[in-house]
C-alpha cells in the first residue's frame, strides 16, 4: 500500500499472517497501534516518507514482538538528536532501522526475506528454482531461444506439407482469406 495517499490505518483488516508491510510514502503520522492489534505477526514494515514526527508516535510499535526491520528513512523522526540511538532503544527487538543494524552494517538483500517466505508457504521454493532457471535462460541465451524458435518453424513447415508450399507458390500476391481460413489461424 505505497503511495496511495493512506492518512489512517484505522481500517485496515485483520492479517494475522502478514510478515511484510508495506506503506511508504503515504500522510500516516499516527494510529500504528493498529498495526499490532491487526498485523501481530509483521516481521517487516516499511514507514518511510510518512509524517512520522516523534518517538510517542512510534511507541505503538512496541508490542510488534516479531518486528525485525523498521524502515523510517524520509520521515520527519529521523531529524531528532540521537535518533537511530532512540529507536533502538524503544522497540528492543528489532534488527534493522532504515536498512541497517546498530552497529551500521546493511540488512541482507531481500533474498534472506524470501527464504523466510519459503519457510511459511512450502511450495514456493520450487518456484524459486525455476526462476532461477528462467533467468539463466534469458541472460545467457537470446539468441538460443531464437534458434529454438527457428527450429519450430522449421518442423512446423515440415509438418505442413500441401498447405506450406501452395502458400509458398503466390508469396507477395494478396489473396482472399475464406471465413473457413480465419477460424483455423484464431485456433492455433
Amino acid at each position: 500500500m505505497a503511495n496511495v495517499e493512506l492518512t489512517s490505518l484505522a481500517k485496515l483488516p485483520t492479517l494475522s499472517k502478514l510478515r511484510k508491510l508495506e506503506l511508504s510514502d503515504n500522510i500516516i503520522s499516527g494510529g500504528l497501534e493498529v498495526l499490532a492489534e491487526r498485523c501481530p505477526n509483521l516481521t517487516y514494515l516499511n514507514l518511510s516518507g510518512n509524517k512520522i514526527k516523534d518517538l510517542g508516535t512510534v511507541e505503538a510499535l512496541q508490542n510488534l514482538k516479531n518486528l525485525k526491520s523498521l524502515d523510517l528513512f524520509n520521515c520527519e523522526i529521523t531529524n531528532l538528536e540521537d535518533y537511530r540511538d532512540s529507536i533502538f532503544e524503544l522497540l528492543q527487538q528489532i534488527t534493522y532501522l532504515d536498512g541497517f543494524d546498530q552497529e551500521d552494517n546493511e540488512a541482507p538483500d531481500s533474498e534472506d526475506d524470501d527464504d523466510e517466505d519459503e519457510d511459511e508457504a512450502g511450495p514456493p521454493g520450487e518456484y524459486e528454482e525455476e526462476d532461477d532457471e528462467d533467468d539463466g535462460g534469458s541472460d545467457l541465451g537470446e539468441g538460443e531461444e531464437e534458434e529454438e524458435d527457428e527450429d519450430d518453424d522449421d518442423d512446423y513447415v515440415e509438418e505442413g506439407g500441401d498447405e506450406e508450399e501452395e502458400a509458398e507458390g503466390i508469396r507477395g500476391e494478396k489473396r482472399k482469406r475464406d471465413p473457413e481460413d480465419e477460424g483455423e489461424e484464431e485456433d492455433d
